[in-house]
């Protein structure tokens, strides 16, 4: 089938494949970075020295997740949205277990989401085997899709949406993504908001760009996954990993640029995708927020902001909503 030609019948990540691939610009979802490969890929780009996100982050956890979770009020299940392995997440439960210790009415249930079951597998197991008090029920959902099934959790929930995973969306997809969470929450249910924020560019393209080479694997792992799930000849040495920094918008993105021109075969959707040499396929956005980015967002995303903290650079806020 040419690109010009009818669309099958295809399922959701099929259809994003035909649909992102025969677009002009060329783009591909970020969820699909996340098999198994991916996903023991992203663990490890977290522990490299020039991805500061998530070791800042977690430093704000270490200093400030007792006080945390007293401000989001005495929550009986907390919810973390693309959990992962959830080893930042510990912290929050840890401190959740400190304030049951006060209350003995007080309970900790964690529902670990994600699209990686691989991921589910290592929360779950982590948190059994370091914090067996917590009640551990993973959830495999595509939260940016679907989000109802947290209005079937009763109780005072506390949502963890952290890693500045918010910062994959354009603003508006980020608004909707929200008022989409509110609507699955009660009054008095909070969100505790990892965001990532503005600071030089060279900082910025070196944690996306990283000397070992780990980034673009996990950037061309996604092509590797097409061809093994949809009989694609994706070439990956004719592809190379690049990302920029797009001052305009405040985001760093990611992009597979082909390296000569080329025909690609994905012939389980029936197509052939040329491409000319230099051309990318844009595969994420990771925006880079300041203080007035966090309200807007929030704001139009049906939340009320309570409260903030951030490390001493500044490079990293969390941010508590209010439902």
């Amino acid at each position: 089938m040419s690109v010009n030609s009818p669309v099958p019948q295809l399922d959701f990540d099929a259809r994003e494949v035909f649909y992102g691939l025969t677009s002009r610009p060329k783009t591909l979802p970020p969820r699909l970075f996340y098999d198994a490969a991916g996903s023991a890929l992203f663990e490890q780009i977290t522990e490299l020295p020039e991805y500061y996100l998530t070791a800042t982050e977690h430093g704000i956890f270490e200093r400030f997740a007792p006080e945390m979770v007293r401000a989001a009020g005495k929550a009986s299940t907390i919810i973390e949205l693309g959990a992962g392995t959830a080893k930042k997440t510990m912290l929050i439960l840890r401190a959740a277990l400190d304030l049951q210790r006060l209350d003995l009415k007080h309970t900790v249930t964690f529902i670990p989401v994600d699209v990686s079951i691989f991921a589910l597998e290592v929360a779950q197991q982590r948190v059994r085997s370091e914090l067996p008090q917590v009640a551990v029920h993973p959830l495999v959902l595509d939260y940016t899709r679907r989000s109802s099934a947290l209005t079937q959790v009763s109780g005072r929930k506390l949502v963890l949406y952290i890693g500045s995973s918010i910062g994959n969306f354009e603003p508006m997809a980020a608004c909707a993504l929200l008022r989409r969470l509110r609507s699955s929450l009660d009054a008095g249910d909070s969100i505790l908001l990892g965001t990532d924020m503005r600071k030089p560019v060279d900082v910025l393209l070196r944690a996306y760009n990283d000397s070992a080479g780990v980034t673009a694997q996990f950037n061309l792992n996604i092509l590797a996954r097409i061809n093994r799930e949809f009989d694609a000849d994706f070439d990956l040495d004719r592809f190379t990993h690049r990302a920029v920094w797009n001052e305009r918008d405040s985001r760093i993105e990611m992009h597979l640029e082909s390296r000569a021109d080329q025909v690609v075969n994905i012939r389980a959707l029936d197509i052939s995708i040329p491409f000319a040499r230099g051309e990318t396929i844009h595969t994420e956005n990771s925006y880079k927020f300041t203080a007035s980015m966090i309200e807007s967002i929030t704001t139009n995303g049906g939340f009320h902001v309570e409260q903030s903290w951030s490390d001493e650079r500044g490079w990293f806020t969390v941010t508590l909503l209010r439902a």
